[in-house]
């Protein structure tokens, strides 16, 4: 009899952790949300879609004041992607390109590998709309470690080290404005392992715990080339 309550007690606290496990894979692959966050232009006016030119790299910094991300045209529709897998295994979706002709994505700029990101002076990673003697057209590739992604799919990775895709940016469209605004992400962000790591650099550039600020109600949109000095090709 005490033999047959120590198994049920066993098999109990498995099952629970089992159900917790789950719950926090759930968790983790759920969506993100932060503040809504409309995208400008350098002159302060909303971002028009129609006027984002197409297979061009747009940057803009979201969630917060020190974390960049890539928006695109990619020119065509985007469908949702299914089955994403971070670097822990737990899966998620992500629902596909915004806009009047669903072309419209934006990723978290900062490399899944070892946090490539765009900076002023240098950019390693940026979206190739052309093929390359590394890789093919219409892909995100940090040349910094040779990962690439595919922005048509979630940012899932082609090639490369990277663990695992870039986070999703999740974008609303203003129809009435042809506007777009930020709203959260999804998939597996890298945020708190980028403020680890360029600690010093981003207090440098931002002043102390600024770079960590939620970007607020707007965030300015530019192209990667006015963003930074020189971008890197491979």
């Amino acid at each position: 009899m005490e033999r047959r309550r120590f198994l049920s007690a066993c098999a109990a606290v498995a099952g629970a952790s089992q159900v917790a496990a789950l719950a926090n894979a759930w968790a983790a692959a759920a969506p993100q949300r932060y503040s809504r966050t409309r995208l400008i232009d350098i002159h302060g006016d909303p971002i028009v879609v129609a006027r984002l030119a197409p297979r061009t790299n747009y940057v803009f910094n979201y969630p917060y004041a020190g974390t960049p991300c890539f928006l695109l045209n990619l020119g065509r529709p985007v469908a949702a992607a299914q089955k994403l897998l971070r670097a822990d295994g737990s899966a998620y979706s992500w629902s596909g390109g915004v806009g009047p002709a669903q072309s419209i994505v934006a990723y978290s700029a900062i490399c899944a590998h070892k946090l490539a990101y765009p900076t002023r002076e240098v950019s390693f990673i940026r979206f190739q709309p052309d093929r390359s003697p590394t890789s093919d057209g219409n892909v995100i590739h940090c040349c910094a470690d040779h990962s690439v992604y595919d922005p048509g799919a979630g940012a899932r990775v082609v090639s490369g080290p990277a663990p695992q895709p870039l986070a999703a940016i999740l974008l609303e469209y203003e129809a009435d404005s042809d506007g777009l605004a930020a709203v959260g992400t999804v998939g597996a962000e890298q945020f708190d392992a980028f403020f680890r790591k360029y600690d010093f650099k981003l207090t440098m550039e931002y002043g102390q715990g600024h770079a960590k600020q939620p970007v607020g109600e707007t965030t300015v949109v530019r192209e990667l080339a006015q963003y930074c000095r020189q971008t890197i090709r491979c």
